[in-house]
């Protein structure tokens, strides 16, 4: 048997062991080019690097929270996906083996040799993986996990895992404060792709990853009483400024790259948005301040007189800004960075403000790029596939070199917003509120690299300095820090945490969209059947109801003009509640498993509709 240290060296090094043969592997621990120990040091570079997978299922939680539509993960966008394949598993895949067994090494031999930096550098990536890991996919296998020998793994439920991920972000913090008398020179610095090793951040990070943890069980009947305090704790240890956000460098190089995937899984050059994914005409109308009215006798957009600005009638209150662009304040430049336009082809204008206030936004629909007044065009800002000859290295986040994003200030401000509120603290929600929205603003401005004047080649259609100003400019009007605390809801602060996560994380903004129902209309704890939804028809909340969060969200059989819809049968009437483990995994190996959970069975038809312990107000029923 191959032991359990080798299998992580397997792991670690190059395929090109895939050619030797059955003696070659089962003699691996006596071959000098992969001994049975590797320095814990040398595991780092590559655990760090698989977090690209979580931006491989944005493709399926993009067009779940309505952030993208898609011509390819159409049973996503639509809320049903059958357990026969392995789309959206990525994440199951990088938890459990990419990092797996090198992550467990490297913190037990870091532990072991009292290098403490190491370890709790492990523990905190293990904290933030494992609390993505669970709140996409609901039950996991944790004390099976790594167990040597087992055929079969048992599942733990939610309540379980949420614990188990709030203790290793404290043995994190715990061995990352201990002195180190470890010489380490350069080889954590050159191996850490995030903070280069600097223990202060990484401190930061692990309050943040209890941040994020707590904040998705904001919406549970004992969140004031249990949680929220030690919320508000971590927050007042975690980021303090955009200067902490959680990213992970990535070094580009285009077609000339040494590899495709040193590049960015968003970049042209790997051409995996090209328009398979595209933006959402829900998210054209939050950033514009576009937001459509509906008659509620019958669902449908009120039309405007011929001539009007807009083909629809507005909703008298937007809550990220309007479209009174020229008036101070009213405008959010984010929108310039964050979505495209194919206005402005040539870049001649991304120094003059006022022309690009008057661009013109499109979205597309959930799975096509014709939306309901035009188009979508690509991420790159054209009404065709990536080139690029036309598209560069891309634009923003969108972009070769960008760098993956795992954890922002401005999200972690809004998430101490969202507490607060929920305290009745409706000034100190304000304040963190306005602090989420400034954080952001920054981070955005960040990531900026502008094309070059003239010249259909690429880059962002703004420059920094015009973005800077603007930013300021909307951050001193009306809908930051004007806004009355009369005026201030918690729309608000859930709508600009949506913005701050578009769309590197859709699938915290899943999170919250999930543990508020998807402002489903129903009486009791939670929705079901015959109470939120029927087979064919779901109730949602009107824009009018002063209890729903996201304005101007309809999901596809709401009822309203361009939803009425039904999803397929299996669902029983249910929007998605969880995504199903990795197929080729647990529906291959693990079956028995997957029958005993409850309260729906894994293997059942609706299992992603199960809801999960997070969304329930108390206790997750098991049958």
């Amino acid at each position: 048997m191959i032991k359990k240290t080798s299998i992580s060296v397997l792991l670690l090094a190059s395929f090109m062991f895939m050619t030797t043969s059955c003696e070659d592997w089962l003699d691996v621990n006596k071959n000098v080019d992969a001994p049975d120990y590797v320095e814990g040091y040398l595991y780092l570079a590559g655990i760090i690097q698989q977090y690209q997978g979580m931006y491989w299922d944005i493709r399926a939680t993009g067009p779940l929270t309505q952030m993208m539509g898609t011509s390819g993960y159409t049973s996503f966008a639509t809320h049903y996906y059958s357990a026969g394949s392995d789309a959206a598993g990525e994440q199951w895949r990088v938890i459990y083996w990419l990092q797996g067994m090198n992550l467990e090494n490297m913190i037990n031999q870091s532990v072991e040799a009292e290098n403490w930096t190491l370890a709790g550098i492990g523990y905190a990536i293990k904290a933030y993986s494992w609390d993505q890991l669970t709140k996409y996919h609901g039950e996991l296998i944790l004390k099976d996990a790594f167990v040597p020998g087992l055929l079969a793994h048992r599942y733990d439920y939610q309540d379980t895992v949420y614990q188990a991920v709030r203790n290793w972000a404290y043995k994190a913090i715990e061995y990352l404060e201990m002195p180190d008398a470890t010489g380490y020179g350069t080889k954590i610095s050159d191996n850490d792709f995030i903070y280069g090793g600097d223990k202060a951040k990484w401190i930061k990070f692990a309050y943040g990853v209890i941040v994020r943890n707590l904040t998705s069980l904001s919406n549970k009947s004992d969140f004031t009483s249990k949680y929220a305090q030690e919320l508000i704790t971590a927050a007042s240890k975690s980021f303090s400024s955009s200067a902490d956000d959680a990213t992970v460098k990535v070094p580009g190089g285009g077609a000339s790259a040494a590899q495709s995937g040193y590049n960015n899984f968003w970049g042209t050059t790997r051409v995996n948005l090209s328009r398979t994914y595209f933006q959402h005409e829900y998210a054209v109308q939050v950033f514009t301040g576009t937001v459509p009215v509906y008659d509620e006798a019958t669902g449908n957009k009120l039309p405007t007189p011929e001539g009007s600005a807009t083909p629809y009638e507005l909703a008298p209150t937007q809550i990220i800004c309007d479209t009174n662009v020229m008036v101070a304040g009213h405008y959010d430049p984010r929108v310039a960075v964050k979505l495209s336009t194919i206005d402005d082809a040539n870049y001649e204008n991304i120094d003059q403000i006022d022309a690009i206030k008057r661009r013109k936004y499109y979205g597309g629909s959930f799975t096509s790029t014709s939306g309901p007044i035009g188009n979508a065009p690509s991420f790159y800002g054209r009404n065709a596939v990536s080139s690029t000859a036309l598209d560069g290295k891309g634009r923003w986040l969108y972009r070769d070199d960008a760098p993956y994003i795992l954890m922002t200030c401005a999200e972690l401000k809004l998430c101490l917003a969202e507490t607060y509120w929920k305290l009745g603290m409706k000034a100190e929600a304000l304040q963190a509120f306005k602090d989420g929205v400034a954080a952001d603003l920054d981070f955005t401005g960040a990531h900026i690299d502008a094309g070059a004047k003239g010249q259909a080649a690429g880059g962002d259609k703004i420059t920094p300095a015009v973005y800077r100003a603007a930013a300021d400019e909307y951050l001193d009007g009306p809908y930051v820090n004007g806004l009355d605390i009369n005026d201030f809801t918690l729309s608000h602060i859930m709508m600009q945490k949506w913005v701050a996560l578009y769309p590197w994380g859709a699938s915290e903004a899943w999170v919250d969209m999930r543990k508020y129902h998807y402002d489903i209309a129903y009486t009791g704890d939670y929705p079901s059947n015959g109470n939120g939804w029927t087979i064919s028809t779901l109730d949602q909340k009107w824009d009018t109801d002063d209890t729903k969060v996201y304005k101007g969200l309809y999901l596809a059989p709401a009822q309203v003009q361009g939803r009425k819809g039904t999803y397929n049968t299996f669902n029983d009437g249910s929007p998605c509640y969880r995504i199903r483990p990795r197929y080729n995994s647990e529906y291959m190996w693990n079956k028995p498993s997957l029958e005993a959970l409850k309260p729906i069975s894994g293997m059942a038809n609706n299992y992603q509709c199960s809801i999960p312990w997070f969304a329930y107000p108390g206790e997750m029923p098991k049958n």
